[in-house]
Protein backbone atom coordinates (compact mmCIF):
# COMPACT_ATOMS: atom_id res chain seq x y z
CA UNK A 1 0.00 0.00 0.00
CA UNK A 2 2.85 2.43 -0.17
CA UNK A 3 1.38 3.93 -3.20
CA UNK A 4 -1.35 5.09 -1.38
CA UNK A 5 -1.32 8.68 0.34
CA UNK A 6 -2.02 9.03 4.02
CA UNK A 7 -4.89 10.52 3.25
CA UNK A 8 -5.67 7.57 0.90
CA UNK A 9 -5.57 4.84 3.41
CA UNK A 10 -7.24 6.91 5.82
CA UNK A 11 -10.26 6.76 3.60
CA UNK A 12 -9.70 3.40 3.10
CA UNK A 13 -9.40 2.24 6.70
CA UNK A 14 -12.53 4.28 7.13
CA UNK A 15 -14.78 2.74 4.52
CA UNK A 16 -13.67 -1.12 5.73
CA UNK A 17 -14.65 -0.35 9.33
CA UNK A 18 -18.48 1.15 7.93
CA UNK A 19 -19.71 -2.07 7.02
CA UNK A 20 -18.94 -3.46 10.63
CA UNK A 21 -20.18 -0.16 12.12
CA UNK A 22 -22.92 -0.68 10.85
CA UNK A 23 -23.40 -4.43 11.48
CA UNK A 24 -23.37 -3.23 14.95
CA UNK A 25 -26.07 -0.29 14.56
CA UNK A 26 -27.87 -3.48 12.73
CA UNK A 27 -28.85 -5.44 15.97
CA UNK A 28 -29.89 -2.16 17.91
CA UNK A 29 -32.44 -1.21 15.31
CA UNK A 30 -33.92 -4.85 15.30
CA UNK A 31 -34.11 -4.73 19.16
CA UNK A 32 -35.59 -1.24 19.35
CA UNK A 33 -38.32 -2.64 16.28
CA UNK A 34 -38.89 -5.39 18.68
CA UNK A 35 -39.69 -3.51 21.78
CA UNK A 36 -41.95 -1.37 19.72
CA UNK A 37 -44.02 -3.94 18.37
CA UNK A 38 -44.19 -5.85 21.39
CA UNK A 39 -45.44 -2.47 23.13
CA UNK A 40 -47.84 -2.15 20.77
CA UNK A 41 -49.03 -5.42 20.91
CA UNK A 42 -49.72 -5.26 24.50
CA UNK A 43 -51.67 -2.54 24.04
CA UNK A 44 -54.04 -4.21 21.04
CA UNK A 45 -54.55 -6.44 23.83
CA UNK A 46 -55.76 -3.94 26.57
CA UNK A 47 -57.95 -2.94 24.33
CA UNK A 48 -59.39 -5.34 23.65
CA UNK A 49 -60.00 -5.97 27.31
CA UNK A 50 -61.26 -3.03 27.75
CA UNK A 51 -63.78 -3.42 25.10
CA UNK A 52 -65.01 -6.45 26.59
CA UNK A 53 -65.24 -5.00 30.00
CA UNK A 54 -67.52 -2.25 28.80
CA UNK A 55 -69.87 -5.03 26.85
CA UNK A 56 -69.95 -6.89 30.37
CA UNK A 57 -71.27 -3.42 32.17
CA UNK A 58 -73.51 -2.44 29.50
CA UNK A 59 -74.80 -5.72 29.16
CA UNK A 60 -74.94 -6.60 32.94
CA UNK A 61 -77.04 -3.21 33.72
CA UNK A 62 -80.51 -4.71 32.63
CA UNK A 63 -80.24 -7.31 34.38
CA UNK A 64 -80.31 -11.67 35.19
CA UNK A 65 -83.94 -11.81 33.57
CA UNK A 66 -84.08 -9.48 31.13
CA UNK A 67 -80.39 -10.73 29.31
CA UNK A 68 -82.18 -13.92 29.50
CA UNK A 69 -85.43 -12.88 27.83
CA UNK A 70 -82.89 -11.17 25.04
CA UNK A 71 -81.59 -13.85 24.42
CA UNK A 72 -84.60 -16.19 23.74
CA UNK A 73 -85.88 -12.87 21.94
CA UNK A 74 -89.52 -13.50 23.44
CA UNK A 75 -91.16 -11.83 25.60
CA UNK A 76 -93.39 -15.26 26.54
CA UNK A 77 -90.90 -16.83 28.07
CA UNK A 78 -92.01 -18.88 31.26
CA UNK A 79 -90.19 -18.89 33.90
CA UNK A 80 -88.62 -22.27 34.05
CA UNK A 81 -87.34 -21.09 30.74
CA UNK A 82 -85.21 -17.80 32.25
CA UNK A 83 -83.31 -19.65 34.71
CA UNK A 84 -82.32 -22.00 32.80
CA UNK A 85 -81.07 -19.57 30.27
CA UNK A 86 -79.82 -17.55 33.51
CA UNK A 87 -78.07 -21.26 34.67
CA UNK A 88 -76.80 -22.05 31.09
CA UNK A 89 -74.92 -18.23 30.18
CA UNK A 90 -73.98 -18.43 34.48
CA UNK A 91 -75.90 -15.09 35.02
CA UNK A 92 -76.38 -16.19 38.21
CA UNK A 93 -72.51 -16.21 39.11
CA UNK A 94 -70.72 -13.35 41.15
CA UNK A 95 -69.66 -10.85 38.60
CA UNK A 96 -65.96 -10.88 38.13
CA UNK A 97 -66.87 -15.27 37.61
CA UNK A 98 -68.94 -13.74 35.14
CA UNK A 99 -66.47 -11.61 33.03
CA UNK A 100 -63.79 -14.08 33.30
CA UNK A 101 -66.27 -16.79 32.00
CA UNK A 102 -66.91 -14.04 29.31
CA UNK A 103 -63.34 -13.70 28.74
CA UNK A 104 -62.39 -17.06 27.69
CA UNK A 105 -65.94 -17.67 25.23
CA UNK A 106 -65.07 -14.27 23.72
CA UNK A 107 -61.15 -15.53 23.21
CA UNK A 108 -63.02 -18.78 22.08
CA UNK A 109 -65.29 -16.48 19.94
CA UNK A 110 -68.09 -18.85 21.33
CA UNK A 111 -71.11 -15.65 21.22
CA UNK A 112 -73.73 -18.50 21.42
CA UNK A 113 -76.62 -19.21 19.02
CA UNK A 114 -78.53 -16.51 17.23
CA UNK A 115 -82.40 -16.79 18.25
CA UNK A 116 -83.51 -16.00 14.74
CA UNK A 117 -81.66 -18.33 12.94
CA UNK A 118 -80.63 -21.07 14.82
CA UNK A 119 -77.39 -21.17 14.38
CA UNK A 120 -74.18 -20.07 16.03
CA UNK A 121 -73.51 -16.65 15.94
CA UNK A 122 -69.67 -17.50 14.61
CA UNK A 123 -71.46 -19.36 11.87
CA UNK A 124 -73.50 -16.01 10.32
CA UNK A 125 -70.30 -13.96 10.89
CA UNK A 126 -68.12 -16.47 8.91
CA UNK A 127 -70.89 -15.40 5.97
CA UNK A 128 -70.80 -12.03 6.25
CA UNK A 129 -67.15 -10.97 7.37
CA UNK A 130 -65.66 -12.14 3.79
CA UNK A 131 -68.36 -9.99 2.45
CA UNK A 132 -67.40 -6.60 4.40
CA UNK A 133 -63.90 -7.41 4.30
CA UNK A 134 -64.37 -7.37 0.37
CA UNK A 135 -65.86 -4.10 0.58
CA UNK A 136 -63.87 -2.36 2.91
CA UNK A 137 -60.58 -3.37 1.12
CA UNK A 138 -61.76 -2.33 -2.67
CA UNK A 139 -63.16 0.71 -1.16
CA UNK A 140 -59.72 1.54 0.36
CA UNK A 141 -57.69 0.23 -2.61
CA UNK A 142 -59.82 2.66 -4.69
CA UNK A 143 -59.24 5.48 -2.57
CA UNK A 144 -55.69 5.41 -2.09
CA UNK A 145 -55.43 4.92 -5.91
CA UNK A 146 -57.12 7.98 -6.35
CA UNK A 147 -56.58 10.30 -3.18
CA UNK A 148 -53.03 9.76 -3.67
CA UNK A 149 -52.33 11.12 -7.58
CA UNK A 150 -55.39 13.95 -6.61
CA UNK A 151 -53.00 15.05 -3.26
CA UNK A 152 -49.80 15.66 -5.50
CA UNK A 153 -52.09 16.90 -8.31
CA UNK A 154 -53.49 20.17 -5.69
CA UNK A 155 -50.14 20.01 -4.57
CA UNK A 156 -48.72 20.88 -8.19
CA UNK A 157 -51.72 23.21 -8.84
CA UNK A 158 -51.72 24.86 -5.37
CA UNK A 159 -53.64 28.30 -4.81
CA UNK A 160 -54.95 27.60 -8.75
CA UNK A 161 -58.55 27.37 -9.86
CA UNK A 162 -58.34 23.93 -9.80
CA UNK A 163 -56.89 23.60 -6.39
CA UNK A 164 -59.91 25.59 -5.44
CA UNK A 165 -62.69 23.29 -7.03
CA UNK A 166 -60.91 19.91 -5.69
CA UNK A 167 -61.25 21.46 -2.28
CA UNK A 168 -64.41 22.38 -2.25
CA UNK A 169 -65.38 19.12 -3.49
CA UNK A 170 -63.61 17.59 -0.93
CA UNK A 171 -65.26 19.48 1.74
CA UNK A 172 -68.57 18.85 0.33
CA UNK A 173 -67.85 14.74 0.07
CA UNK A 174 -66.22 14.54 3.33
CA UNK A 175 -69.13 16.58 4.98
CA UNK A 176 -71.70 14.49 2.99
CA UNK A 177 -73.40 11.54 5.38
CA UNK A 178 -72.63 8.16 3.84
CA UNK A 179 -76.62 7.38 3.93
CA UNK A 180 -77.45 10.76 1.83
CA UNK A 181 -74.74 9.75 -0.46
CA UNK A 182 -76.11 6.09 -0.74
CA UNK A 183 -79.20 7.21 -0.99
CA UNK A 184 -78.86 9.63 -3.94
CA UNK A 185 -76.96 6.85 -6.01
CA UNK A 186 -79.17 4.20 -5.20
CA UNK A 187 -82.25 6.73 -6.83
CA UNK A 188 -80.20 8.13 -9.78
CA UNK A 189 -77.56 4.92 -11.06
CA UNK A 190 -80.39 2.27 -9.65
CA UNK A 191 -83.80 2.68 -9.98
CA UNK A 192 -83.89 5.75 -12.29
CA UNK A 193 -81.19 4.73 -14.99
CA UNK A 194 -81.09 1.08 -13.88
CA UNK A 195 -77.24 0.84 -14.39
CA UNK A 196 -76.55 -0.92 -11.19
CA UNK A 197 -78.71 -3.84 -9.91
CA UNK A 198 -79.41 -5.07 -5.97
CA UNK A 199 -76.95 -7.39 -3.92
CA UNK A 200 -79.01 -10.78 -3.25
CA UNK A 201 -78.00 -11.99 0.27
CA UNK A 202 -77.92 -15.69 -0.99
CA UNK A 203 -74.67 -15.05 -3.42
CA UNK A 204 -70.87 -15.47 -2.13
CA UNK A 205 -67.86 -13.29 -2.15
CA UNK A 206 -66.86 -14.43 -5.75
CA UNK A 207 -70.14 -13.89 -7.31
CA UNK A 208 -70.40 -10.51 -5.32
CA UNK A 209 -66.82 -9.25 -6.65
CA UNK A 210 -67.30 -10.87 -10.27
CA UNK A 211 -70.62 -9.00 -10.84
CA UNK A 212 -69.36 -5.01 -11.04
CA UNK A 213 -73.59 -3.53 -11.06
CA UNK A 214 -73.68 -5.07 -8.16
CA UNK A 215 -70.54 -4.08 -6.13
CA UNK A 216 -69.29 -0.72 -8.03
CA UNK A 217 -72.52 1.59 -6.24
CA UNK A 218 -71.75 0.22 -2.60
CA UNK A 219 -67.89 1.03 -3.29
CA UNK A 220 -68.37 4.20 -4.83
CA UNK A 221 -70.19 5.67 -1.85
CA UNK A 222 -68.06 3.91 0.55
CA UNK A 223 -64.86 5.32 -1.42
CA UNK A 224 -66.02 8.56 -1.90
CA UNK A 225 -65.89 9.62 1.46
CA UNK A 226 -62.14 7.95 2.00
CA UNK A 227 -61.11 9.83 -0.69
CA UNK A 228 -61.92 13.31 0.11
CA UNK A 229 -60.24 12.53 3.70
CA UNK A 230 -56.72 10.90 2.38
CA UNK A 231 -56.93 13.55 -0.92
CA UNK A 232 -56.72 16.60 1.59
CA UNK A 233 -54.12 14.71 4.13
CA UNK A 234 -52.19 13.67 1.01
CA UNK A 235 -51.60 17.23 -0.16
CA UNK A 236 -50.75 18.21 3.38
CA UNK A 237 -48.34 15.89 4.26
CA UNK A 238 -46.82 16.71 0.91
CA UNK A 239 -46.73 20.53 1.24
CA UNK A 240 -44.85 19.53 4.77
CA UNK A 241 -42.28 17.73 2.36
CA UNK A 242 -41.79 20.93 -0.12
CA UNK A 243 -40.46 23.18 2.78
CA UNK A 244 -37.77 20.00 4.36
CA UNK A 245 -34.02 20.63 4.02
CA UNK A 246 -33.20 18.02 1.58
CA UNK A 247 -35.85 19.67 -0.85
CA UNK A 248 -34.17 22.83 -0.42
CA UNK A 249 -30.84 21.12 -1.30
CA UNK A 250 -32.22 19.41 -3.75
CA UNK A 251 -33.60 22.35 -5.94
CA UNK A 252 -30.54 23.86 -5.07
CA UNK A 253 -28.32 21.09 -6.92
CA UNK A 254 -30.82 22.11 -10.17
CA UNK A 255 -33.11 18.98 -9.71
CA UNK A 256 -36.18 19.84 -11.89
CA UNK A 257 -39.71 20.06 -10.41
CA UNK A 258 -40.26 16.21 -11.60
CA UNK A 259 -37.21 15.02 -9.67
CA UNK A 260 -38.23 16.97 -6.51
CA UNK A 261 -41.78 16.24 -6.12
CA UNK A 262 -41.60 12.18 -7.20
CA UNK A 263 -37.80 11.61 -6.13
CA UNK A 264 -37.67 13.27 -2.63
CA UNK A 265 -41.16 14.51 -1.40
CA UNK A 266 -42.83 12.14 -2.29
CA UNK A 267 -41.45 9.03 -0.94
CA UNK A 268 -41.33 10.79 2.43
CA UNK A 269 -44.98 12.33 2.29
CA UNK A 270 -46.17 9.00 1.74
CA UNK A 271 -45.13 7.58 5.29
CA UNK A 272 -47.94 9.42 7.38
CA UNK A 273 -50.76 7.75 5.13
CA UNK A 274 -49.65 4.16 5.69
CA UNK A 275 -50.77 5.37 9.82
CA UNK A 276 -53.78 7.28 8.44
CA UNK A 277 -54.91 3.60 6.60
CA UNK A 278 -54.48 1.90 9.48
CA UNK A 279 -56.33 4.92 11.73
CA UNK A 280 -58.99 5.16 9.51
CA UNK A 281 -60.53 1.63 9.73
CA UNK A 282 -62.79 2.14 12.53
CA UNK A 283 -64.01 5.33 10.07
CA UNK A 284 -64.29 3.59 6.99
CA UNK A 285 -65.64 0.23 8.94
CA UNK A 286 -68.43 2.60 10.67
CA UNK A 287 -69.30 3.77 7.20
CA UNK A 288 -69.94 0.20 6.09
CA UNK A 289 -72.30 0.34 8.51
CA UNK A 290 -74.02 2.55 7.47
CA UNK A 291 -73.90 2.20 3.56
CA UNK A 292 -74.68 -2.19 3.99
CA UNK A 293 -77.70 -0.75 5.45
CA UNK A 294 -78.59 1.78 2.85
CA UNK A 295 -78.00 -0.86 -0.20
CA UNK A 296 -79.10 -3.86 1.49
CA UNK A 297 -75.34 -5.24 1.46
CA UNK A 298 -75.18 -8.55 3.01
CA UNK A 299 -72.28 -7.84 5.25
CA UNK A 300 -71.13 -6.87 8.97
CA UNK A 301 -72.59 -4.01 9.04
CA UNK A 302 -76.12 -5.23 7.70
CA UNK A 303 -75.63 -7.93 10.56
CA UNK A 304 -74.93 -6.31 12.84
CA UNK A 305 -78.21 -3.38 12.52
CA UNK A 306 -80.58 -6.19 11.37
CA UNK A 307 -79.80 -8.07 15.18
CA UNK A 308 -79.78 -4.70 17.34
CA UNK A 309 -83.49 -3.91 15.93
CA UNK A 310 -84.62 -7.31 16.41
CA UNK A 311 -82.93 -7.65 19.88
CA UNK A 312 -80.29 -10.23 18.70
CA UNK A 313 -78.01 -9.43 21.96
CA UNK A 314 -75.67 -12.62 20.95
CA UNK A 315 -75.24 -10.86 17.49
CA UNK A 316 -74.80 -7.74 18.64
CA UNK A 317 -72.09 -8.58 21.03
CA UNK A 318 -70.32 -10.88 18.70
CA UNK A 319 -70.19 -8.44 15.75
CA UNK A 320 -69.07 -5.84 18.13
CA UNK A 321 -65.97 -8.16 19.51
CA UNK A 322 -65.11 -8.99 15.76
CA UNK A 323 -65.01 -5.55 14.46
CA UNK A 324 -62.58 -4.16 17.71
CA UNK A 325 -60.28 -6.89 17.03
CA UNK A 326 -60.12 -6.19 13.32
CA UNK A 327 -59.88 -2.17 14.17
CA UNK A 328 -57.47 -2.83 16.66
CA UNK A 329 -55.52 -5.47 14.21
CA UNK A 330 -55.54 -2.48 11.37
CA UNK A 331 -54.02 -0.41 13.82
CA UNK A 332 -51.24 -2.21 15.59
CA UNK A 333 -50.38 -3.47 11.95
CA UNK A 334 -49.98 0.49 10.96
CA UNK A 335 -48.28 1.34 13.97
CA UNK A 336 -45.71 -1.58 12.90
CA UNK A 337 -45.29 -0.49 9.04
CA UNK A 338 -45.04 3.34 10.78
CA UNK A 339 -41.78 2.31 12.25
CA UNK A 340 -40.44 0.01 9.93
CA UNK A 341 -40.64 2.75 7.60
CA UNK A 342 -39.37 5.84 9.67
CA UNK A 343 -37.28 4.21 12.13
CA UNK A 344 -37.35 7.42 14.16
CA UNK A 345 -40.80 6.39 15.61
CA UNK A 346 -39.81 3.55 16.91
CA UNK A 347 -36.46 5.44 18.65
CA UNK A 348 -38.86 8.11 19.94
CA UNK A 349 -41.24 5.78 22.29
CA UNK A 350 -38.04 3.70 23.64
Amino acid sequence: MGYYSAQHRKEIASAKLQPAAATLRRPKEATATIGYIIRRFFQAILVLLGTMLIVFVLFRLEGPEALARAILNTPKASQPQLQAIIKEYGFNLPPWDQLWRQIVNYAQLNFGRSPATNQSVLAEIKTALPRSLLLVGMSLVFAILVAIPLGVFQTVRRNKPSDYALTALSFIFYAMPAFLLGTLILLIFEDHWHIFTPISESESVGQIAGDWRQITPVVLTLAALTIAAFSRYMRSSMMDALTEDYVRTAKAKGAGQGRVLFRHAFRNALIPIITLVGLSLPAVAGGAVITEVVFNYPGMGNLTYNAAISSQVQVVVGTTVVFTLLTVTGSLLADILYAVADPRIRYAHR
